[in-house]
């Protein structure tokens, strides 16, 4: 950090962000979870790193850039190798007739502002940016992945057999691999054998694309690598195993899960990166608006009661659980969850994985949980009706649950809840708040453009409702489109962001429930007094640019006209 902790407190006092008593409890969650003071801010949900940024150049008298939000081009870039990119945090983002400008985590690095203007013969300016917004640019550096990446991995091919290459290189290209998943900010990395060669393939952004093909004679020895290095059976070819491995990297210690499962050509691996450095977000940083984060607030601030997280499979339910766990992790609480499996490690939270063979349960675990004095629970998923019982039972009895449900919207929770067994009367005396949410996809900021559309190509895909609600009379609004570049693969998309409807259990819809109403009397209610669907959000998302039509359609399964 540029300036020091004390530095920061004082400029957090000076805005009115926070008190001086609300600060010290933010100083010493950072302090018990190990954690710079900056970090916690965000964790906490106090401010966003752009905010936090704009805070600390101010008072450095330093202009600020977000890099996030502009487009870098290739002669500036290039000036520097993406080994200096990352060693000192800086990132050169325009190159004109002022200049050099140069994005720095710590401006006062007179350093590399001389080595660049020693370099190109021009004035360096620097501008001051933050290390998660600079991290979150240097994948501008693999443009040309699938090239380097050929390239790479045939060079230790050829060397096979040479003398002081090793017996195979085998080790270095699961390192590559690996390397190259992580930054490119993959969540899957796919090994699959086929009838000539093996296929990797990179989980970007919730799609797979294909990155490389490795000769078939090769695919048993990396799977071999992967099992050794996962404590895995070596020798077991017909069985599916499971298992984890950690492996060092210049910004964190990275977990992996490992899934291997035998298939026609031989066996597939899958690999989750669990990465933590700077990837696990606050519920700001996911996309939720200020009216619906107050109202998430207003549900977790209460000493017991549910709050549940909505969605299909991989829809970003536990990362907003987790942000919320950050929240409320003070060392005043005994906080306890059941997960299957455990994804991130949280400093001074009582994490357990469930684990079938010693019959270690969701509803196991959660009566032994609430046999250790707790004041908070996270229930990883209730997916029966006596995890479903204990859960209520545990949020009437004085403790705060949190949990997540396989349902599509957030009404329909409640419902799924009394298909469970649970009393409707229950039902409505404990559920505080229930977050359904989905991802989509963010345009790519370097390839991003405006387009116009008619109101005929609107009435497609959307009622007339919501193209005057949004649109209002305009016969060709303008909306934005990524065209598609290298950086992208293509896609025209890159990250991802959260659509959410929040629906606060209001006096009204806890009578809905009581008598037993169906999902649409509470969706209606729940509208009537304020809510957004995920359309509204969505539909939100799109006019600001930072999604596409055909993204909020893909993800809320609108049926077209």
């Amino acid at each position: 950090m540029v300036i020091t902790d004390e530095q920061l407190k004082k400029l957090i006092v000076d805005v009115g962000l926070l008190d001086e008593a609300k600060l010290a409890e933010v100083e010493k969650y950072a302090k018990n979870s190990d954690l710079p003071l900056y970090d916690a801010l965000i964790e906490k949900d106090i401010a966003t790193d752009e905010n936090l940024g704009i805070i600390v150049s101010d008072y450095l008298k330093i202009p600020f850039i977000v890099l996030g939000k502009i487009s870098i081009p290739e002669n500036a870039f290039k000036i520097i190798p993406e080994r200096i990119a990352r060693k000192y945090k800086v990132i050169p983002f325009e190159r004109g007739h002022e200049g050099v400008k140069l994005a720095m985590v710590d401006p006062s690095n007179k350093l590399i502002q001389e080595t660049i203007e020693h370099k190109t013969g021009e004035k360096v300016i620097p501008y001051m940016a933050t290390e998660r917004d600079i991290y979150g640019k240097l994948f501008i550096y693999r443009k040309d992945l699938q090239k380097t990446f050929d390239v790479l991995v045939n060079e230790q091919l050829k060397n096979v057999g040479k003398k002081g290459a090793g017996d195979a290189p085998i080790a270095k290209i699961v390192d590559l691999i690996i390397k190259y998943a992580y930054q490119d900010l993959t969540s899957d990395i796919h090994i699959e054998p086929e009838d000539k060669d093996t296929l990797v393939r990179f989980r970007i952004d919730g799609v797979l694309h294909d990155v490389l093909y490795l000769p078939k004679k090769y695919h048993e020895q990396v799977v071999t690598r992967i099992k050794v290095l996962s404590s895995l059976r070596t020798d077991e070819h017909l069985a599916p195993q499971d298992g984890k491995m950690s492996m060092d990297l210049e910004e964190e210690r990275l977990d992996i899960r490992i899934s291997i499962l035998p298939i026609v050509y031989g066996e597939k691996v899958v690999m989750r990166l669990l990465a933590s450095h700077f990837r696990q977000f606050s519920l700001v940083d996911l996309g939720m608006t200020p009216e619906d984060l107050q109202k998430v607030n207003n549900g977790f601030s209460k000493s017991f009661g549910m709050v549940l997280s909505t969605g299909p499979t991989g829809s970003g339910k536990t990362t907003s659980i987790y942000s919320i766990l950050k929240i409320v992790n003070t060392r005043e609480k005994n906080i306890t969850t059941i997960e299957d499996p455990v994804e991130y490690r949280i400093k001074g939270v009582n994490q357990i994985q469930t684990n079938k063979k010693a019959e270690l349960t969701f509803a196991s675990g959660l009566r032994s949980i609430l046999r250790q004095d707790p004041n908070i629970i996270f229930v990883g998923e209730i997916r029966d009706s006596e995890t479903a019982g204990i859960a209520v039972n545990a949020a009437l009895t004085g403790h705060l649950v949190l949990s997540t449900l396989h349902t599509n919207d957030a009404s329909g929770a409640l419902p799924r809840l009394i298909d469970m067994k649970v009393e409707p009367f229950l039902v409505a005396s404990t559920v505080n708040v229930i977050i359904a949410q989905r991802l989509i996809r963010k345009i790519c900021e370097m390839c991003k453009a405006s387009i116009d559309i008619t109101k005929e190509q609107l009435l497609k895909n959307f009622p007339e409702s919501v193209i005057g609600k949004y649109f209002g009379d305009k016969e060709t609004p303008r909306i934005y489109k990524g065209s598609g570049c290298a950086v992208c693969h293509g896609a025209g998309y890159a990250g991802r962001i959260g659509i959410f409807e929040v629906l606060e259990v209001s006096p009204e819809i806890k009578k809905l429930i009581s008598e037993k109403n169906d999902a649409n009397a509470i969706l209606n209610q729940a509208m009537q007094e304020g809510m957004d669907t995920m359309l509204d959000d969505g539909m939100k998302k799109i006019i600001k640019g930072l999604t596409t039509i055909e993204e909020v359609l893909r993800v809320t399964k609108i049926e077209t006209l």
